[in-house]
């Protein structure tokens, strides 16, 4: 986590500099994103929440994408399209001037849309838009879920810094 906490120091003075605020949604990293985002004293003047969307229920729960949505979109999960309007509706949730989505296959296995264990797509909105897709050739699940939180926290830095 130590490389993750790096990153969130250096967000947190951007977005607090700046006066603007996260919001993540996060699925194969479950919770490593705002756990770091969270870790930086002071978080509560950037970081307005998180949401883990690891299953049809709770992705229609919290972001209010249901699967009719979903098929009438033509997204897939686990795309860069999704992770997109994930961190568009996340932001828009709650109000923040950025969105944070990430949407993968963590392992040991790949998911049922086809996608390899260490796939996974990435976005950030808002000021700015990117999107991104990270395949990083290993099967396990906790070096996955690290590989991709720091993969979407150096982006959203990136974007930060452009």
């Amino acid at each position: 986590m130590d490389k993750l906490h790096v990153l969130a120091d250096r967000i947190a003075v951007r977005l607090t500099a700046r006066k603007e605020s996260i919001a993540v949604c996060e699925s194969s990293t479950a919770g490593l994103l705002s756990a770091a985002l969270l870790s930086v004293p002071g978080a509560s003047a950037y970081f307005l929440g998180g949401v883990v969307t690891y299953t049809y229920t709770s992705r229609e729960v919290l972001l209010g994408i249901s699967d009719d949505d979903m098929k009438r979109l033509g997204l897939r999960s686990s795309s860069e399209p999704y992770a997109a309007y994930a961190a568009e509706r996340v932001r828009e949730k709650h109000k923040a001037t950025w969105g944070l989505a990430e949407t993968g296959a963590a392992g040991p296995t790949g998911n049922r849309y086809g996608d390899p264990a260490g796939h996974t797509s990435i976005a950030i909105t808002g000021p700015r838009k990117r999107t991104l897709s990270l395949l990083t050739g290993k099967t396990g699940r906790r070096e996955n879920m690290m590989l991709f939180a720091e993969a979407a926290l150096n982006a959203l830095l990136a974007e930060l810094e452009a």
